[in-house]
């Protein structure tokens, strides 16, 4: 006899299998976006291929407009939509030429996965050690879904990436607005 109790029973395990599928789809999201940035790194001759070889896989696996969004604050609000859209490209890129210039062609890194955890509906954090050029790091990936899993934010070693430029573009825009932060993006660019 099906009996209330059955029910109960019936929802709470389908209730806590939906975070371990998201928990686990996460996971595989980030693995697989490491493993595809792992091999494009070891076919590359220098750093100026990987950037333009690891935009396309970043583009598709980060959520730009998000970490954009983050990293500039509540000045966002005030940037017209041609400046949001500059400020989103001149972050991809500052981020892209960050990345490709901390890896060293020929280091390959190991990465180890940790439990992902599901702190809220549609997010997920899956953290990493990662040993790269003899140094442990912990690195913490964090993602959020819309139509699909992207990341949106890299913590390393407790630093967040998106918390640091948001230091970074709080500073600038109480100095000058919008203005102030698309030109600290364009000097972060053009001056690595």
């Amino acid at each position: 006899m099906i009996t209330p109790r059955f029910f109960l029973l019936l929802a709470a395990l389908v209730a806590l299998t939906v975070p371990a599928t998201a928990q686990s789809v996460a996971e595989q999201k980030v693995r697989t976006t490491n493993d595809e940035l792992i091999a494009i790194a070891e076919k590359v001759p220098n750093n100026e291929v990987l950037m333009q070889k690891v935009r396309p896989v970043l583009e598709k696996n980060m959520s730009f407009s998000a970490m954009t969004r983050r990293a500039i604050g509540p000045g966002w609000k005030t940037f017209t939509p041609d400046q949001q859209k500059k400020a989103i490209s001149l972050f991809t890129d500052l981020i892209i030429r960050r990345y490709a210039g901390r890896y060293t062609i020929g280091e390959r890194p190991e990465v180890t996965y940790k439990a992902a955890a599901t702190p809220a509906p549609g997010r997920a954090e899956v953290p990493t050690v990662v040993l790269y050029k003899g140094s442990k790091y912990e690195v913490i990936y964090r993602l959020e879904q819309s139509e699909d899993w992207r990341i949106t934010d890299v913590v390393v070693e407790g630093v967040s990436f998106v918390g640091n430029y948001r230091s970074q573009f709080d500073a600038q825009y109480q100095k000058g607005g919008a203005t102030a932060v698309l030109a600290a993006l364009t000097n972060a660019v053009n001056n690595p």
